[in-house]
């Protein structure tokens, strides 16, 4: 599992021992350009290739897309990928799936200037907001459809899809979960697992918001949250574990704070799976997408990014359980899958989404504590 509503309308949110070898990288970045001589690097929307017919075949002359950290079971991204490969004549390399959003930058970082750099990114907030310098702005074509909210004003990064934090469980092995203290008592012994490490994992992070708003922080205080993983700890409840579709369905983490929608996902592979989001800690959350400035395949890239954000890339998120940032312009045009809209599950409560400024200030808290608290 990936260690990374219209809640559209609220308000703004918030490497592998392969890549650690002691040779330096080659130096086999191919350029590209597009119909009319511009780099297709520096191309910040469609208009900058000609249409999109021309973008398209520059992306298919490039053949290949580097991802990175896109595990398929992750917000449908396993069919996400082969629909834009059975749509485009291009090879989509998915490294390392199960990585957290750090290890997206770690990987760019070490790998620049190779062929086999990751091309786009797909982070948790509190990472994509520190590493802002390594984007490429750019535009897709339904960019004005996305609130200001929601992306950087050129570009370099725009919210894709969303969701509420939750506590996902098996009600064969622990009794039912009402509140975030439940999970302190001796029922849950070594038993709860959180998705990531929360100074490098976006669901991680907002695992660790969630406990402190219940516990009586708020997106201003963190302090809270760390004290009840603390607690979660002392109590031998907290367990250590990365949880994956495996370690949930052979039992090994019969207790999972993620996602909302990754939760959901394992009711299907497990009917006595269920998903609890607290009405006093509705934490909802966006991804970013982001453009690699460094990326080997800079057409491709974008034309993911087109891909992502068109209605069918849209839809596509949300028949994986996440709320797509665009769903309110689609249900306004009438282009969103309507019966997957209205399955999305209501959250009661007011939810509660971190402004950027409060997810750097929370990011530099845990980076300070989160280890001595847990070890």
């Amino acid at each position: 599992m990936k260690v990374r509503s219209t809640f559209v309308v609220l308000v703004a949110l918030a490497a592998s021992a392969a890549l650690a070898g002691c040779a330096p990288p080659d130096d086999d970045k191919k350029s590209s350009t597009t119909s009319n001589g511009t780099d297709a690097a520096a191309a910040t929307s469609v208009a900058d290739f000609g249409t999109m017919d021309d973008l398209v075949k520059a992306a298919e002359d490039e053949g290949e897309l580097n991802v990175i950290a896109l595990p398929p079971d992750w917000a449908n991204y396993g069919n996400i990928i082969k629909a834009f490969e059975d749509k485009y004549d291009i090879t989509v390399n998915s490294d390392q799936p199960d990585v957290a959003s750090q290890d997206e930058i770690n990987a760019a970082n070490q790998l620049k200037g190779t062929d086999r750099a990751p091309d786009v990114f797909d982070l948790g907030q509190s990472v994509a907001l520190a590493n802002t310098d390594l984007y490429a702005p750019y535009q897709v074509a339904t960019f004005d459809e996305i609130p200001a909210e929601f992306k950087d004003p050129d570009g370099a990064w725009v919210n894709d899809y969303g969701g509420f934090m939750s506590v996902g469980y098996d009600s064969d092995v622990v009794p039912d979960v009402t509140s975030l203290d439940d999970l302190l008592g001796p029922d849950f012994k070594g038993k709860v697992a959180l998705n990531g490490d929360p100074t490098a994992a976006g669901a991680a992070f907002s695992g660790v918001v969630m406990a402190s708003v219940a516990s009586g922080g708020s997106a201003d205080d963190i302090a809270p949250g760390v004290d009840y993983f603390k607690r979660l700890k002392d109590a031998g409840n907290f367990l250590p574990v990365d949880p994956t579709s495996a370690t949930i369905e052979s039992g090994q983490t019969p207790v999972v704070i993620d996602w909302d929608y990754l939760n959901a996902a394992e009711t299907a592979k497990l009917p006595s799976w269920k998903v609890f989001v607290p009405e006093n800690a509705a934490i909802a959350g966006y991804y970013f997408q982001a453009i690699n400035a460094d990326a080997p395949h800079p057409a491709a890239a974008r034309l993911w990014e087109e891909f992502l954000y068109s209605d069918e890339g849209q839809n596509l998120w949300l028949a994986g359980g996440a709320r797509p940032v665009r769903a309110d312009a689609m249900v306004e045009a009438g282009t969103i899958d309507q019966g997957l809209y209205d399955a999305l599950p209501e959250v009661a409560g007011t939810p509660v989404i971190p402004t950027n400024e409060q997810t750097e200030a929370m990011a530099a808290y845990l980076a300070d504590n989160w280890a001595k608290a847990i070890g």
